[in-house]
This record gives structure tokens, sequence and C-alpha cells, in this order.
């Protein structure tokens, strides 16, 4: 109710890596509940969220042991567990993409 009367507009800007480092929940509680009205962020991890994305994720916590889930194949990103199957597939991805543009630049300038 208080928001509602309020008529300055709120930005909330923030860096990439709060998403990965805990603050992900609070700030989707923000905008949820229309606390905020422009969320501006940067794309600085972005070569994390495409790892989540070219396979499955997990839900973790923060607590667990780095050194622990290394020994199982698991990467920490906050409280997400990425299997580091994700990571090669991510660079099975991108390293064609590198190639073209390093040719394209050799080539062209």
């Amino acid at each position: 109710a208080y928001r509602a009367s309020t008529r300055t507009k709120i930005f909330l800007g923030f860096t990439s890596n709060l998403i990965s480092s805990g603050v992900r929940e609070q700030l989707r509680y923000l905008v949820k509940n229309k606390m905020i009205d422009v969320l501006v962020t940067t794309a600085g991890g972005v070569e994390e969220d495409f790892v989540k994305c070219l396979a499955p994720t997990y839900l973790g916590d923060f607590a667990l042991k780095g050194a622990e889930l290394r020994k199982q194949g698991l990467n920490r990103i906050g409280n997400l567990l990425v299997p580091n199957d994700n990571y090669c597939k991510f660079e099975d991805w991108i390293m064609p993409v590198l190639d073209v543009m390093k040719k394209e630049q050799d080539t062209q300038g």
C-alpha cells in the first residue's frame, strides 16, 4: 500500500554476480511484490547462464563444501550445483563460434 502511494520511480541496478552469490531470492521478492519499477543488471557472468541452460543444474546449499563437491564432479555457483559435463557442453558449443570469429578476424581484419 505504501509503495502504491509513492510516485517516485524506483530503479535497482546490480551486477550479475549477485544472482549467483545468494541475493537472487531477495531480488525476486522485490520484483514480485512490485517494490521496484526498473531492474537493470549486467551480463558479466553470461557464460554461467549458458552453462546452466545447456544441461540440468541442481539446487544445492551455500554451506556445501566445494572440495567435496569437486570429488563428485560438481561445481557450486552460489547455491546451484553444476555438473562438470555442463562446462564441457558449453565448450563444445562456444569453441566453433570462437573459431569462426578468429578466422574472420584473421582474414578480414
